[in-house]
């Protein structure tokens, strides 16, 4: 017996250690949380664009010399590239989706939705995923540079003149990576070209050797290398004077790739963090009022079997909470539904086990031997509901939008946890108490409702 009370101890600190995380990485519920360490800094709720606030981007993108059975894919194409670009932001689950023409959208326009939770600078994410980079590698042209005129009249040297275009360009590229100068350890720009761009480039340092082969970008010129021998695995490097991050932003435009059709911003929101602060609100004063509803339920009706599920419940809600942060799942509206939800069936399951308990009490057992056979006989009822429940979870997750995945990653993730404090913890607390005898007081505990 003291092996199961020791086990149900060591199931209690644990439980209180995982709140205790759960309460001490969290901003909105720790006060001291800005003068503590960076290790409790790292695991805040991630919170999707209706409860964080963000930017909300519409694109139309123009098909019109596009085949029309290519649409499609051209689309779905897009939408790649523009998720790619959209992680340069280190946006916390962007969503981007495509909204196709025809009578069931009701919309004649092919457009692109952008969803940017937590960021609020619109404009500096419409123009982050609208820009394609130009590169061009040029060589030095025999033509002497041109001397042009600003609008003061000063005449300044017109670098562009003095090279000549190349057929090389960023549509051979296979990958652009940040590395360091081992000398200087400033940041510079690797390229490495597939098959095709790697003989291109092997031709042009091959008969330009002692000479620049300029690297543009955008037109203009940031990276002027002289030759020195001709150059055949394919490899090039960009060293501008790139701060970290610019050499990061680069590497990540020029690994996103072109946009596959041109697109235009027909729409631009930005979403306040007010707004989805009520919603956080709104929706944590929602699953607080209705757990403690439950739990008075619970204790009032079944008694010490209610009290022991309520604090199963307890160590449940812990766990699935430390999860979404260490996973981490990024919590929507529809995400918190789910949660709410699973702790309903959570819940239902302990019903479940309590009812059958009191019917093997009726039946003439003692109040151990209807614990075992309770949890026993209710585990098939318990088993078949909770896994349909996980498959219709499986089937939304797969089959549906952004917005239903998140409610249905929640709602199996709860599921699952759930059947581990129904079962296993209630059970183990249970195994912890000695009821040899069915006294008045045993009686009473295990009662129902206002009976005695």
């Amino acid at each position: 017996m003291w092996k199961k009370r020791l086990l149900a101890g060591i199931i209690l600190l644990i439980g209180a250690g995982v709140a205790f995380f759960v309460y001490k990485t969290e901003p909105r519920m720790n006060p001291n949380y800005p003068s503590q360490s960076s290790f409790w800094k790292s695991f805040p709720f991630r919170l999707g664009l209706d409860l964080s606030g963000g930017s909300h981007l519409v694109y139309k993108a123009d098909v019109s010399q596009i085949p029309t059975g290519q649409v499609a894919d051209s689309m779905s194409a897009l939408r790649d590239v523009i998720e790619r670009r959209v992680n340069l932001f280190g946006v916390s689950e962007p969503v981007v989706q495509v909204q196709g023409s025809g009578l069931l959208s009701g919309n004649a326009d092919n457009q692109l939705i952008v969803d940017l939770p937590g960021v609020t600078d619109v404009d500096k994410a419409a123009e982050m995923i609208g820009q394609t980079p130009l590169l061009q590698f040029k060589t030095q042209s025999t033509k002497k540079p041109v001397l042009t005129p600003d609008k003061n009249g000063v005449l300044s040297l017109d670098i562009n003149s003095g090279f000549e275009d190349t057929p090389l360009t960023g549509r051979y590229l296979d990958r652009a990576t940040l590395e360091f100068n081992p000398t200087t350890n400033q940041p510079v720009v690797g390229l490495k070209f597939n098959a095709e761009g790697t003989k291109l480039f092997a031709d042009i340092t091959k008969a330009n050797v002692g000479k620049i082969v300029a690297i543009f970008l955008d037109g203009s010129p940031i990276s002027l290398p002289t030759v020195k021998e001709p150059i055949t695995d394919g490899t090039a490097q960009i060293s501008g004077s790139f701060t970290p991050a610019e050499a990061k932003t680069l590497v990540g435009r020029l690994n996103s790739g072109a946009l596959p059709v041109p697109i235009t911003l027909v729409s631009r929101q930005t979403i306040g963090a007010i707004l989805g602060q009520n919603a956080v609100t709104a929706g944590t004063r929602a699953a607080v009022i209705g757990f403690l509803a439950v739990a008075l339920f619970l204790i009032l009706w079944y008694r010490l079997p209610g009290l022991i599920a309520v604090i199963a419940l307890l160590i449940y809600v812990s766990i699935i909470l430390a999860l979404f942060k260490l996973i981490p799942v990024t919590l929507t509206a529809a995400g918190m539904a789910g949660f709410i939800i699973s702790l309903g069936i959570a819940v239902d399951a302990n019903i479940l086990i309590f009812e059958r308990v009191k019917e093997e009490m009726r039946s003439g057992k003692t109040i151990a031997e209807a614990i075992s056979a309770g949890f026993s006989r209710a585990w098939f009822s318990i088993r078949d509901s909770n896994i349909s429940s996980i498959l219709s979870a499986v089937i939304l997750y797969w089959f549906g939008t952004s917005l239903i995945k998140g409610f249905a990653l929640t709602l199996g993730m709860g599921v699952l946890i759930s059947m581990l404090s129904a079962i296993t913890i209630s059970k183990i607390f249970f195994q912890a108490m000695s009821f040899e005898k069915n006294g008045k007081v045993a009686r009473f505990l295990f009662g129902s409702g206002l009976s005695k």
